[in-house]
């Protein structure tokens, strides 16, 4: 099946939409933002901007969607199962995609961001590298949202502190910390 093409002019009214919206977003809660903000930063009228989402909330989904379907299709561009640290580099390549859109990230993640966003990075961070460390049936839900959680928030204080440290430290640093804790920087 063929993919539609979009239209050079939509694209340019969706990026733009897009960069008013995350403008505004830097600046004050969702909650607060109108449409006519996003379209007067982005010189569009309503019309464009209800052609394609229904409100701010459909556009912040839309954009953290975008985000999430780029983590799957960075992991699954990478052929990581023949890696003998498969765990570290499949986190690592999780960290230069963030890194790549760190702008996005860091808004999402730390400042007037939605906790869907931060729950379903959770999830992939969780599933891809958490799921396989207990044999413990009964409680690997438990500890899978700890450990996830966990790394979202050495995320967080890494793009937070201009991600000075390389992927590669983080993702060592994030595997280290979760298996074995505290004791093992001791």
């Amino acid at each position: 099946m063929e993919e539609k093409k979009i239209d050079r002019r939509v694209k340019y009214s969706l990026m733009v939409i897009k960069e008013s919206f995350i403008n505004l977003l830097r600046q004050k809660p969702i909650s607060k933002i109108t449409i006519k903000e996003i379209c007067d930063g982005a010189d569009v009228n309503r019309a464009t901007f209800y052609a394609h989402f229904s409100d701010q909330y459909d556009l912040l989904h839309h954009i953290e969607q975008e985000l999430i379907d780029g983590i799957n299709q960075y992991l699954n561009g990478h052929d990581l199962n023949h890696l003998s640290e498969a765990p570290v580099e499949m986190l690592e390549k999780i960290l230069e995609y963030v890194k790549e859109n760190a702008a996005l990230f860091d808004l999402l993640l730390n400042m007037n961001g939605d906790i869907q966003f931060q729950q379903e990075v959770t999830k992939i961070v969780g599933q891809q590298h958490f799921s396989s460390m207990t044999t413990d049936q009964e409680n690997s839900e438990y500890m899978f949202l700890f450990y996830a959680s966990g790394s979202i928030g050495v995320i967080q204080k890494w793009l937070t502190d201009g991600m000075k440290k390389p992927a590669k430290e983080m993702a060592e640093l994030i595997l280290k910390l979760s298996i074995g804790g505290r004791s093992s920087f001791q």
